[in-house]
């Protein structure tokens, strides 16, 4: 569960054809404290390698494995004692990590997840509404008493590998590489969360209003987009290389960090982006289209928004998920099960 970008092969993934292990099912009476399971990382940036206090109370269990290989078995021990909160202690790729893994464990029956943002980015947590101080005892209190958020991550999978599915929040391609590149250089830097965000893409745009084509910020990758079961091609502007796409981001999240609204109106469900290679003039415009100020005549411009029910993406560089690089190839991406977030 490190922080920096590691190729697909690195993630512990799962068979869907493998029947889930499942859970331990009980009763909690009235008053009954909950049983919580908790994923610590202590890499993540908030941590700061810092002890986490183990002996909170013995309803809570805590696990922190050094590498993700030991991911599912700290998983499963949850799953054996019949968690009834399952507690993620850090950034945006322990979430992926642990909801990738889990898969095997809990498959459509997983308990409440709560998210404490301890990571460089927490874009999750945004989304749920949940405060940068939220900890521990708070995310138990609210099992109870607080409220639930239901969404369903991306399950990614590579078409030469069906069996194999990777879940996460937040995937893009093309200028969002480098834009992730230039994040980490950013982290360095101080920046974390929407700074992050802010920072990054007003380098992003910078380079995209003086750069030539030739730039990887308005290049983007060679990719092909298929929509829905009937893998319908995605259409084109006829803006730059019809092969090309300068920026491709996708996502199930419904707020996300800096405000900004890549989706326009569409909110639920699995939504994605993509950008032609769009001219100097419209690429001027796109502060305006992220905070949701403009919103007509975008795919003649060579922006296209949209949800969808799945969609197959070809590509011939890395793109993203959540942080980590999957190279280029053959890939499916839909929705995953519906899980319940524990938030104030």
């Amino acid at each position: 569960m490190a922080t920096p970008i590691y190729e697909f092969g690195q993630i512990p993934r799962v068979d869907p054809g493998v029947k889930p292990r499942g859970r331990a099912r009980r009763v909690r009476d009235a008053g009954q404290a909950p049983t919580v399971g908790v994923i610590y990382n202590p890499r993540s940036h908030r941590n700061l390698g810092a002890d986490f206090d183990c002996g909170l109370c013995p309803h809570v269990h805590i696990a922190q494995p050094r590498a993700r290989a030991q991911l599912p078995e700290a998983l499963a021990e949850f799953a054996a004692k019949g968690i009834d909160l399952l507690v993620i202690n850090g950034g945006d790729g322990t979430v992926r990590d642990v909801l990738t893994c889990g898969q095997a464990i809990f498959g459509d029956d997983w308990p409440a997840v709560a998210v404490l943002p301890k990571g460089k980015t927490n874009a999750l947590t945004v989304d749920l509404g949940v405060p940068e101080d939220w900890g521990l005892q708070d995310a138990i209190d609210a099992l109870d008493h607080g409220s639930r958020v239901y969404r369903r991550p991306m399950a990614v999978s590579a078409v030469d590998e069906p069996g194999k599915r990777v879940a996460g929040f937040i995937l893009g391609a093309g200028a969002f590489t480098k834009a992730t590149q230039a994040g980490q250089s950013a982290h360095k830097l101080g920046a974390f969360d929407s700074m992050v965000v802010a920072v990054t893409g007003m380098w992003a745009l910078l380079q995209s209003l003086f750069a030539t084509r030739n730039n990887p910020w308005r290049k983007g990758a060679r990719m092909r987009i298929g929509l829905g079961t009937s893998d319908a091609p995605m259409a084109h502007s006829g803006n730059g290389d019809p092969e090309m796409r300068q920026l491709l981001f996708a996502s199930t999240l419904e707020k996300l960090p800096a405000g900004i609204k890549p989706f326009g109106a569409l909110r639920s469900g699995l939504k994605l982006v993509a950008v032609d290679q769009i001219s100097r003039r419209t690429t001027a415009l796109v502060p305006l289209v992220l905070t949701g100020k403009l919103r007509n005549g975008l795919r003649q411009r060579g922006i296209h928004q949209l949800a969808a029910t799945q969609f197959s993406l070809s590509i011939d560089d890395q793109f993203i998920l959540d942080g980590e690089a999957f190279p280029a190839g053959d890939y499916r991406i839909e929705q995953g099960p519906e899980l319940a977030f524990v938030a104030p």
